[in-house]
């Protein structure tokens, strides 16, 4: 008997955490990834509502999953807007906050293509210990 329950348990487990990894959106529409509203897709939440009958916990994260990806929307819907930078754009951004002007051809500028907040606070922390950034 105990053979037994180990087995379902693990079987239940699996099942839970595959369509935990799996929401139905992101699956079957990957290329909708981004949209941050509009109507909602009947498939989409159908599928995910299967998962509802099945565990609650599936359901409820293939919805989840879904809405924060933005795959449970039909398209047309609005999409997030990736902001375009170049210099006179961030120009324009920093001397609405800043009040400044930046010259970008001075030498103690640097530009530097930055994936993250976090990689940004990292080449600071090394530039102020290096002693090549000013803070002011």
């Amino acid at each position: 008997m105990a053979g037994f329950r180990k087995k379902s348990l693990a079987l239940v487990l699996a099942g839970i955490i595959t369509t935990q990894l799996a929401a139905c959106g992101t699956v079957f529409y990957p290329e909708r990834k981004g949209q941050i509203s509009g109507r909602i897709d009947p498939v989409v939440a159908i599928a995910n509502g299967i998962g509802l009958l099945f565990f609650i916990v599936p359901g409820v994260v293939a919805f989840a999953v879904d809405f924060s990806n933005g795959t449970i929307y039909l398209p047309g819907g609005r999409a997030e807007q990736q902001p375009d930078l170049n210099p006179d754009t961030l120009n324009a951004h920093l001397y609405a906050a800043t009040g400044t002007r930046v010259d970008w051809q001075q030498d103690e500028v640097l530009v530097e293509q930055l994936h993250s907040v976090d990689e940004a606070r990292l080449l600071v922390a090394s530039l102020s210990r290096s002693g090549d950034y000013a803070s002011r």
